[in-house]
């Protein structure tokens, strides 16, 4: 994958956001993959601050597709946030990751789930009737310690920290990423 494709997605991502907000959108570089199945989550940062990130797990549709659904969803439906409005978009920064296919991870019990998950390289599905969380490697950065990702990734999934089942489902997957340049302060 190249920068030619992070240039592509994150200018569409930054697009759909500001079509929905009436603004004007500039000039998409094009790409043969835009055209391909593909899955992306959209992350918007203000200030090093989440404000935003919505994705997808699965390929389900053409990747231009995915990165604008994903784009608007993170600007307007993220739950955990309220709508972006137009005075924010100029200071909000834009994350695009393209995820790998999700791989099933296998353990013996929870010490072995923990073990075999890679630091700063592993994206983390959890499963488990019903309830399910992600955390895009990147998450990686500010929960470094395996034992307090695997906590916090099963709160996400809402459940407790401290909750084990055998029946627990693990994937793993890797992401590409692209950023826009930092905005300024």
């Amino acid at each position: 994958m190249s920068d030619a494709l992070g240039d592509a997605l994150l200018t569409r991502a930054r697009n759909a956001i500001a079509a929905a907000l009436g603004q004007p959108a500039v000039r998409e570089p094009d790409h043969p993959a835009l055209q391909e199945p593909g899955a992306v989550f959209v992350t918007l940062t203000q200030k090093g601050e989440l404000r935003g990130c919505i994705g997808s797990l699965q390929a389900r549709q053409p990747l231009a597709a995915d990165v604008r659904a994903n784009a608007q969803a993170a600007a307007f439906r993220d739950p955990r946030f309220p709508p972006l409005s137009a005075a924010e978009l100029a200071v909000t920064r834009v994350e695009v990751s393209l995820l790998t296919t999700p791989e099933p991870i296998t353990f013996t019990d929870q010490d072995d789930a923990i073990r075999s998950l890679c630091p700063g390289v592993d994206g983390v599905i959890l499963e488990y009737q019903g309830h399910r969380g992600t955390f895009l490697p990147q998450v990686w950065d500010s929960l470094p310690e395996r034992h307090l990702f695997f906590a916090q990734l099963k709160r996400k999934a809402g459940l407790a920290s401290d909750f084990w089942s055998p029946a627990i489902k693990l994937y793993r997957y890797r992401v590409q990423k692209w950023q826009e340049p930092a905005t300024p302060s």
